[in-house]
């Protein structure tokens, strides 16, 4: 099949979804080997703008562990994880600033911008967008979200613009910054917008039941079943942070959520790995 007939036959499937989502808003939570890998990102990218020029608004709300944990190790520092999220002292802390807000952040708005798309990097901390206080001393400065204010975020989308949003928060509860879990922040500004859908792009196949099959993938999980997954170890380490987050989305509003795995084609989200109604 030469490259222009497939292109015409995934422009063709994709139809009846552009009709469904014109005019709507997608959240797309985008990190991992998406990000890293130059082929992924590519096709990341390039969907982004696809889904802008046919209408549909698109903010992406982007991590960046990778590359905040290479500055780490450059500085001599090791990264640490506690119940799938960093442990984030006043030193990390600086880095997760430096590294989301203005290296990841602005790299991404102008790899849209180079690719044709009209992209806006905003952080957390402009115009209180992420607003948060501490979540756990166990964790050092990992914020819990108190408030989310889209308004800025919807201003860029009236304008005609793709929002790039890094997950550092204001602090509520003193002078200092927080890192937030970037699958926490995608969903709770899923819910502020009332988006129509919330994108998790991960960089496993989705929830296996055996890791080591992937003929185990969960097509399907129920509400309901979400805390027995986690007790049976099914859902363990950073996959809880999403999973939890999309409940929490589901329960807040009618956003519907899918947990993807991107491929290096156009129309980079594989089908529904794992979906709340």
């Amino acid at each position: 099949m030469s490259d222009v007939t497939l292109r015409a036959q995934v422009l063709a499937e994709a139809l009846p979804y552009i009709q469904k989502y014109y005019g709507k808003t997608i959240v797309i939570k985008y990190g991992g080997s998406a990000m890293i890998s130059r082929e992924l990102r590519e096709a990341v990218i390039g969907d982004v703008i696809l889904l802008s020029l046919v209408g549909i608004h698109v903010v992406v709300v982007h991590g960046g562990g990778p590359e905040i944990s290479a500055m780490l190790k450059k500085l001599g520092k090791e990264s640490r994880f506690v119940d799938g999220l960093r442990c984030t002292d006043a030193e990390t802390m600086d880095v997760v600033q430096q590294v989301l807000c203005g290296k990841v952040n602005k790299n991404l708005a102008a790899t849209l911008n180079r690719r044709g798309g009209r992209a806006i990097g905003l952080c957390g901390l402009d115009a209180g967008l992420f607003q948060a206080r501490l979540l756990d001393a166990k964790y050092g400065l990992v914020g819990e979200l108190a408030r989310v204010d889209p308004a800025p975020v919807r201003d860029c989308l009236t304008a005609g613009y793709i929002p790039v949003v890094s997950t550092v928060a204001q602090g509520v509860d003193g002078e200092n910054a927080y890192n937030i879990n970037a699958d926490t922040a995608a969903a709770r500004l899923a819910v502020a917008l009332g988006a129509e859908k919330l994108i998790l792009l991960t960089d496993v196949h989705g929830l296996l039941r055996d890791p080591a099959d992937e003929s185990t993938l969960l097509q399907k999980v129920g509400l309901s079943e979400v805390p027995l997954l986690v007790r049976e170890g099914v859902i363990q380490g950073g996959m809880i942070p999403k999973v939890e987050c999309c409940v929490e989305a589901a329960w807040s509003a009618p956003t519907s959520w899918t947990a993807a795995s991107p491929t290096p084609f156009s129309s980079s989200c594989s089908p529904t790995r794992a979906s709340a109604p």
